[in-house]
């Protein structure tokens, strides 16, 4: 099994699963700095997280700020408790600055994707084309639309680090939620993709998985699969609708095969994608086909009346 590259001495990555992203430490150049915490994983989480910072800081160091790349569930649900425990500030993008200030459910992606996150307020904006200064070292903000619209990721130049969020993966890269909403951005994604590759980065922390630093057959496999979606819009949309499904029964770990069904039918984003690109079947024969093809692929196993995660 290959190990994940070395990362840099000021770096420490907390790699989740899938329920939760990344978390990653930038120390600064002394304790007395504090560390700045970038993405903060799931709500359901938040306890697990507060427990792995606490062993991943050093001694006398503290978390001085948050930063988001998105505002995700599994990206942001731990920066209310995780900002009451240390006192700190939270940096968010701006695109949705407002909206998480009003907290306004109606522009929010939390209620439609039927997910968690609890209230949290922002201190201030993360701005493309701006920096971020952490001990000696400056992180470049980029935008990088596509996953969604709003995301930004970091780029720390004198080591060649890109904490990439869910713009890049190894394999692939996230949702492409605009598209499920009938907002084009394959187009976006690819720009997002040229941006990463025009940077140059040695070593890539992703918002999923472990880092790594193939860059080229990362971006190669990116843009393969966004050809493919391009092509079928169709089979993006049903593997968007597999993967909130599993997130959602991550989270769950187990269900009766009726309150899985009832959850795929109240939740608003799955309801908008079936009547987009599958409304020409009945929307309960629809979501059986997901469950079944979700439990065929090994991702869920199905017994009697129930429903629950590979492995439990």
């Amino acid at each position: 099994m290959n190990q994940p590259p070395p990362t840099p001495a000021h770096i420490t990555v907390l790699e989740r699963g899938w329920l939760s992203s990344n978390n990653i430490l930038l120390h600064g150049a002394t304790p007395s700095e504090g560390a700045v915490l970038v993405d903060t994983g799931y709500f359901c989480h938040r306890e697990q997280t507060l427990a792995l910072l606490s062993n991943a800081l050093r001694p006398q160091e503290t978390v001085r700020c948050i930063v988001n790349t998105h505002l995700h569930s599994d990206h942001c649900g731990g920066n209310r408790a995780i900002s009451e425990r240390y006192q700190c500030p939270i940096l968010i993008p701006p695109g949705e600055f407002s909206a998480i200030e009003r907290w306004d459910d109606s522009v929010l992606s939390y209620h439609a994707t039927g997910q968690q996150c609890e209230r949290f307020n922002p201190s201030g904006k993360l701005m493309p084309g701006q920096t971020l200064k952490q001990g000696r070292f400056e992180w470049q903000i980029h935008a990088a639309p596509g996953h969604d619209p709003h995301s930004v990721i970091l780029f720390e130049p004198e080591s060649g680090t890109l904490i990439s969020a869910d713009a890049l993966w190894e394999r692939g890269f996230g949702i492409i939620f605009p598209e499920l909403d009938g907002t084009h951005a394959f187009l976006e994604v690819e720009a997002t993709l040229d941006i990463i590759e025009g940077l140059r980065p040695k070593l890539v922390i992703p918002g999923h998985g472990a880092p790594f630093q193939d860059v080229q057959t990362a971006l190669l496999s990116a843009r393969e699969r966004l050809r493919y979606f391009q092509r079928k819009p169709e089979r993006h949309a049903f593997n968007a609708a597999k993967a909130l499904t599993v997130f959602h029964m991550l989270e769950t770990q187990k269900s009766s095969t009726e309150d899985l069904l009832a959850w795929l039918q109240r939740t608003p984003i799955l309801a908008s994608t079936w009547q987009r690109f599958f409304g020409t079947t009945p929307f309960v024969e629809w979501t059986l086909q997901l469950v079944q093809e979700l439990v065929h692929s090994g991702a869920l196993q199905q017994e009697s009346t129930s429903i629950s995660v590979r492995g439990r």
